[in-house]
């Protein structure tokens, strides 16, 4: 289990509310304060996938959803797919 891992946070654009598909980050805030709260360190990476997150540790895929699934904004303790997520990092080698 990495104590303080790099965490390569990969997302895609989609859209929100009828407006333009566009990188956004406010599905993301969630994500971001419980892996910050176990102390890792977060890059963010646009990628091209609409749709999509993938948290990448030591160069691998731990975890992936679709970003709309993710709750918005808040601090992620409730949703269930960033506690599945910060697990998923916890348990990467």
């Amino acid at each position: 289990m990495p104590k303080a891992a790099l965490v390569i946070v990969r997302y895609g654009p989609y859209s929100a509310v009828g407006l333009s598909v566009e990188h956004r980050t406010f599905r993301l805030e969630g994500l971001l304060a419980v892996l910050a709260e176990d102390g890792h360190q977060v890059i963010l990476e646009k990628v091209e996938d609409w749709n999509t997150v993938e948290l990448v540790v030591n160069e691998e895929v731990v975890f992936h959803c679709n970003i709309k699934d993710l709750e918005f904004g808040g601090d992620g303790k409730l949703d269930p797919l960033c506690k599945e997520a910060r697990i998923a990092v916890l348990n990467a080698c």
